[in-house]
């Protein structure tokens, strides 16, 4: 009768409100039924346990995944796509701006056709992305470089896969009134694309005195849908002043609809910064990871290692589902395809587990933390195939590491 059926397992999608244990069942790639008692006469039988919950497949709204647009040894950056996706327990993942209009050509020939995870992009302000990133160079040296012919020639003939435009506002281009005319012309980008533009905020890079005007001046450019990320640096350029409250430019840009996103990564993610914010009443629209190859080995890890991250903070484990499921989708534009269990959706899936213990994180500027909470994949369903997760990115696989007693 079904293909695949998930039984057993606790259903939990707060944006439909599903929340018990039941059975779903899959056909064709798409979700055909969910409740209890489910017909188990399948092809396949995946038995699970109540500790066990069936999640919507988790999104990924801002890593680097253009696998093989760097060279290693010498300016390595990007994950492979399915190291950051279904073999960690994610099915969509969104690459925030590896590439630019000259290189976009790796996406379609190379990176869709060969990942099991589904992929879109945010395509770099800069022409060709951020291939000198990992050497000290920026995107964007002048905004004279910035190509807008080809960016909006790259959305146009690219829309299915581009979701909106990123900037990244690092460097020295933000002296001498290069960083104004970088977002005017980001923003021009966007609004004659269509599409939002999502903006890496907090200077790594030259950590610029001109980097928290820039800002306070960005955020007043940005429409609804457009999206701040990098929401928790600590870095020159972050959302808090100097007396460590959060702009009003920030809070102007929320009620306008502008979103919020964490998107760790190896440099941006201060638990200070998330715990000052969240008691200040401001909280990411989003979880991401920023996922890069030399990332995934150092401090990101994995998805739900961020989301447990979150949830160490004070976040509950419902608010962390939704910001990598309902939230995300929402953030891509593609809350009718993705975010959801629901019959007749395309049937991504991820199984995790909840693992209660002592686990210690880390967050980009050297300050340990603990929670009590871990997530650890189980399963991945994507477009009804059956993905094992891989061993994981620690050396002894998912969990965090242990609080010594």
């Amino acid at each position: 009768m079904y293909d695949l059926v998930i039984a057993g397992g606790h259903v939990f999608d707060p944006g439909q409100s599903l929340d018990g244990v039941m059975d779903v069942a899959v056909s064709d790639g798409r979700i055909v039924a969910i409740g209890t008692g489910l017909a188990r006469e399948a092809a396949r039988v995946m038995q699970l346990t109540p500790n066990q919950y069936v999640v919507p497949g988790l999104i990924d709204a801002h890593a680097h995944v253009m696998y093989g647009a760097q060279t290693p040894g010498v300016n390595w950056q990007a994950a492979p796509p399915d190291l950051a996706g279904v073999l960690s327990g994610v099915t969509t993942v969104a690459d925030a701006g590896t590439v630019g209009a000259w290189n976009f050509g790796i996406y379609p020939l190379y990176i869709r056709p060969q990942a099991k995870t589904r992929t879109v992009a945010f395509l770099n302000i800069g022409r060709t992305g951020i291939l000198g990133q990992p050497l000290g160079h920026p995107d964007v040296s002048h905004p004279d470089e910035v190509d807008l012919k080809g960016t909006l020639k790259a959305c146009a003939e690219h829309r299915d896969a581009i979701k909106g435009i990123k900037l990244r506002l690092v460097g020295p281009v933000l002296n001498d009134g290069g960083g104004e005319a970088l977002i005017a012309k980001a923003v021009t980008a966007a609004r004659e694309a269509g599409l939002p533009l999502m903006v890496h905020i907090g200077d790594s890079l030259s950590k610029s005195a001109a980097a928290p005007g820039l800002t306070r001046c960005l955020l007043r450019s940005l429409q609804p849908g457009d999206i701040v990320t990098h929401i928790c640096t600590a870095h020159p350029g972050g959302v808090l002043d100097e007396n460590r409250r959060v702009v009003p430019e920030l809070r102007e840009a929320l009620d306008r609809g502008v979103l919020i996103d964490s998107a760790s990564g190896r440099n941006n993610f201060s638990v200070d910064v998330c715990r000052r914010l969240a008691e200040q009443g401001v909280h990411p629209h989003t979880i991401s990871t920023d996922m890069s190859t030399p990332g995934r080995r150092s401090i990101v890890f994995s998805l739900l290692e961020c989301m447990a991250k979150f949830m160490a903070v004070g976040y509950t484990f419902e608010q962390v589902i939704r910001m990598t499921t309902t939230n995300a989708a929402r953030l891509l534009g593609m809350s009718d395809e993705i975010g959801a269990l629901a019959v007749g959706r395309v049937a991504d899936i991820t199984v995790l587990e909840v693992v209660r213990g002592a686990w210690q994180f880390r967050d980009c500027f050297g300050e340990t933390f603990t929670g009590e909470t871990a997530l650890v994949p189980v399963h991945t369903v994507r477009a009804g195939e059956l993905i094992a997760p891989e061993w994981g990115p620690h050396p002894w696989g998912w969990l965090p590491k242990a609080v010594k007693a």
